[in-house]
């Protein structure tokens, strides 16, 4: 059986939410990253936060907090790589699986799924999608390239997830809608996007 570390990323700048840390945000009386954190820990046992500033913030969330081991903000691969990073340090998981912290409503059956298609497939790298759409801080990654991706961003600068993927096996898991057909992966960007959050969860919540 695969050994996990669930990594929830939430090293991004929140640009597009005018202002607040959008993982902190409350929907339903509770932040989107806890949200987060309630359904990776009830498909995988072992999870932590990626997080740059003052770990602090997340204290409610009782999860160790580890921040980009590189510097410059470089996007959903320099979480990847602090989550495989903090694996090799205080585990002896084989891989880890990200999710977003801005992703309420992500799968029932996200880390199964994932395990079953990067197995029945044989592929070093798994990623999700649904209607058509790749989402690639939705993956399973082995802690074995850690070495490859720290030099994919630092000696080559650069931050594209796909050109990184591609290096290796890979293959995309779909996943479908929701009640309502909502997408399983539908993240809060923008503050209209929180209100439609509300709308989704109060949706479910009545049917």
């Amino acid at each position: 059986m695969t050994e996990l570390l669930g990594v929830i990323l939430a090293g991004g700048l929140s640009r597009r939410m005018e202002g607040p840390e959008k993982s902190l945000l409350k929907l339903n009386g509770t932040t989107l990253v806890s949200h987060v954190s309630k359904q990776l820990r009830q498909q995988t046992e072992n999870i932590i936060l990626n997080a740059n500033g003052d770990a602090s913030r997340f204290s409610q969330l009782g999860l160790q907090v580890q921040k980009d081991t590189i510097e410059g903000f470089a996007g959903p691969l320099a979480g990847v790589l602090a989550g495989m990073r903090w694996a090799q340090k205080n585990t002896t998981a084989s891989h880890i699986i990200t999710a977003a912290a801005d992703t309420p409503f992500f799968p029932e059956n996200y880390v199964s799924k994932m395990l079953n298609e990067a197995s029945r497939q044989q592929v070093k790298i798994a990623l999700a999608s649904s209607n058509g759409r790749r989402h690639p801080v939705f993956g399973l990654w082995p802690i074995e390239l850690a070495d490859d991706l720290e030099s994919f961003l630092v000696d080559e600068n650069n931050r594209k997830v796909m050109l990184f993927v591609e290096r290796f096996t890979n293959c995309e898991v779909d996943f479908k809608n929701m009640r309502n057909d909502i997408d399983p992966f539908f993240n809060v960007n923008t503050p209209d996007d929180m209100h439609k959050a509300q709308e989704i969860i109060s949706g479910l919540n009545t049917s």
